[in-house]
C-alpha cells in the first residue's frame, strides 16, 4: 500500500512539475521579449499640444522619436467654448512637453497640469515664451509668421534635452521645418503686393495678424471683433459702422470664423453676398489631414484669389 500511495505523490508531483513549466511557458509567449517593448517605448518622447496646429509642429520637429497628441483638434469645435475631458486629462499627465498658446486661449490646460503634476514634464507657454503681455487682445498667434519659427526653436531645443543622442536629427528637421516656411512668406509678400493697403471686413480676429502682415487694411471696429470673439453682443453703433462697410462696398472681402457663427455673422455673410463681396471662411485650429505650413498657405491664397478673382471660400477643404 506504501508503495502504491507513492507512486500516486510522484505522479502528482510530475504533473505539477509539469503544469507549472507551461505555464511559465505560455505567459513567456504572451508577452513576447518584454525587453524590447519596454526599449522601444523608452525611444518615444510623449507630448501635447492644446491646439493641433501646435501638435503638427512637435510632430515635425520630433519626427520618428515623439508621439504628439493635441487637445482641441475639431474644426467643428469652438475653442473658446472646448471643456477638457478625461482622456485629454490622460494625455497630459503622460506628456513631457507641452506647447499651449496661452493669453486664456486655452486656460483649461492649466488645470489639466495642476491637477496631474509632472517633475519631468516641460510646458512651452508661447505667448509667455515670446513675451506677449497678458493685456495682448489678439490671442490667435500661431497666425503671426514669426511665431512657429521661435516656437519650433523652442521644441527642438526641448526634445534635444530629453534626447541628447539625436540632437542632430532634430536640428535637422528644424531646419526642413524652417525652410518650409518659405511658400507662406512668398503668398504673403504676393497678396502685399498686389493689395497693399487694401480694405477687408473681418467678423472677429482670427486671422489678424495674417492679414497684417499682408499689410491689409482691416477695417472692422475692434469693439465688434472681440464682442464675436468673446461671444457677447456688439455694440449698435459697431453693427451699424459694420454692416455699412459691406453695403457701402468700403472693402474687397469679408473674413469670417468657420469654427463659430451666430446670428450676426449669418447676417454679414447674407449682406456680403448681397453686395457682391467675396468671402473667405478661415479657422482657428488647423484641418483635417492639413499641416501647419499648408494650412496657411491655402487661407492666404484664398483670400488672394477673393480680392483677385472675387472667388469666395466658406469651406476650406
Amino acid at each position: 500500500m506504501k508503495q502504491l500511495k507513492l507512486k500516486k505523490n510522484r505522479k502528482r508531483i510530475l504533473l505539477i512539475a509539469l503544469l507549472s513549466t507551461t505555464v511559465l511557458i505560455t505567459m513567456t509567449a504572451c508577452n513576447g521579449p518584454a525587453s524590447n517593448n519596454s526599449s522601444s517605448s523608452d525611444k518615444l518622447i510623449y507630448a501635447v499640444g492644446a491646439e493641433n496646429q501646435y501638435s503638427d509642429v512637435i510632430e515635425q520637429i520630433g519626427g520618428k522619436y515623439v508621439s504628439a497628441d493635441a487637445v482641441l483638434n475639431n474644426p467643428s469645435t469652438d475653442p473658446h467654448s472646448y471643456e477638457a475631458d478625461t482622456k485629454d486629462a490622460a494625455a497630459v499627465e503622460n506628456a513631457t512637453l507641452i506647447v499651449q498658446n496661452g493669453l486664456g486661449y486655452d486656460g483649461f490646460m492649466d488645470e489639466l497640469e495642476s491637477s496631474s503634476p509632472n517633475p519631468k514634464r516641460e510646458v512651452i507657454d508661447v505667448s509667455k515664451a515670446l513675451g506677449y503681455s497678458e493685456n495682448t487682445s489678439n490671442p490667435h498667434l500661431w497666425y503671426k509668421p514669426d511665431t512657429m519659427p521661435k516656437i519650433a526653436a523652442l521644441i527642438e531645443k526641448n526634445l534635444e534635452s530629453q534626447m541628447p543622442d539625436q540632437k542632430v536629427y532634430f536640428n535637422k528637421r528644424l531646419k526642413t521645418f524652417d525652410n518650409s516656411l518659405k511658400d507662406w512668406n512668398n503668398d504673403l509678400n504676393k497678396l502685399s503686393h498686389a493689395y497693399n493697403g487694401v480694405g477687408v471686413a473681418v467678423t472677429e480676429p482670427v486671422a489678424d495678424y495674417l492679414l497684417e502682415a499682408a499689410h491689409l487694411n482691416v477695417k472692422t471696429p475692434w469693439g465688434f471683433q472681440t464682442s464675436v470673439m468673446n461671444g457677447t453682443d456688439p455694440s449698435p453703433q459697431n453693427v451699424q459702422i459694420q454692416e455699412n462697410l459691406l453695403k457701402n462696398k468700403e472693402v474687397k472681402v469679408l473674413i469670417y470664423n468657420q469654427q463659430a457663427t451666430d446670428d450676426e455673422t449669418s447676417t454679414l455673410i447674407k449682406l456680403a453676398k448681397s453686395n457682391n463681396i467675396p468671402i473667405v471662411g478661415v479657422y482657428e485650429t488647423m484641418p483635417p489631414k492639413d499641416d501647419y505650413q499648408k494650412w496657411m498657405e491655402d487661407e492666404t491664397n484664398n483670400i488672394f484669389k477673393a480680392l483677385n478673382k472675387g472667388v469666395s471660400t466658406e469651406v476650406i477643404s
